[in-house]
């Protein structure tokens, strides 16, 4: 009794999909009869999109170029000039027309005769000095600009260069200048008067930040 109703269901479902008066859509066509009308080469007329109402717009959103069905929406169609296509060099056509195949590869073998292959060399050696290493000093170190670490017996006055700094074209060559003079445990010319170590303006911080501590 049952298997009848289920079939019952299924003969009136089957009778309603056919009876519909909806056609079967093809992709692209209206219906399945103009697609396999078009897979056959026949001819086949294919409705356009309706137009788009503009009666919704405003007079002033039209006359600007707006887009249609879009109220107050600007156009937004980017004109591009001056554009023409691909280069010749990856154009198939424009290269062939130069040259043909035989040219192309003696071309490509002129350009790797001209490769120059650079053998890489040792570092050259460091120059010889008799002035301190101002960076293996900074990195020996390990307290900030301006803490002192040193007895200056009063001599820091609160400038932390002092005037014969002057001297010296840079704060390396100072803190170079000192190291050479018995620094840091002596200061002979008050170029460390606060006692920490460091000549001038000169500052460890850039070679320990180099070094990445």
């Amino acid at each position: 009794m049952r298997s009848g109703f289920l079939l019952g269901v299924a003969a009136l479902a089957l009778s309603a999909c056919t009876g519909s008066s909806v056609p079967d859509s093809g992709v692209g066509f209206d219906d399945y009869q103009s697609y396999d009308a078009a897979q056959a080469g026949g001819t086949v007329s294919v409705s356009a999109p309706s137009p788009v109402e503009t009666s919704s717009l405003d007079g002033n959103a039209v006359a600007a170029g707006a887009t249609p069905g879009v109220a107050g929406q600007a156009a937004t169609t980017e004109v591009v000039t001056g554009a023409d296509g691909i280069s010749n060099e990856n154009n198939f056509d424009a290269v062939s027309a130069q040259r043909d195949i035989a040219d192309d590869a003696a071309l490509i073998a002129q350009n790797r005769a001209q490769y120059q292959i650079i053998a890489p060399t040792d570092l050259p050696p460091r120059p010889n000095s008799s002035a301190p290493n101002i960076v293996a000093y900074a990195l020996q170190t390990t307290n900030p600009k301006g803490v002192a670490l040193y007895d200056r017996s009063g001599r820091y006055d609160g400038n932390p260069v002092p005037r014969a700094c002057g001297a010296y074209n840079s704060s390396d060559l100072a803190q170079e200048a000192f190291l050479s003079m018995g620094g840091p445990q002596r200061d002979r010319r008050g170029l460390d008067p606060d006692g920490d170590g460091f000549a001038c303006a000169w500052d460890p911080a850039p070679f320990r930040a180099a070094r990445g501590g």
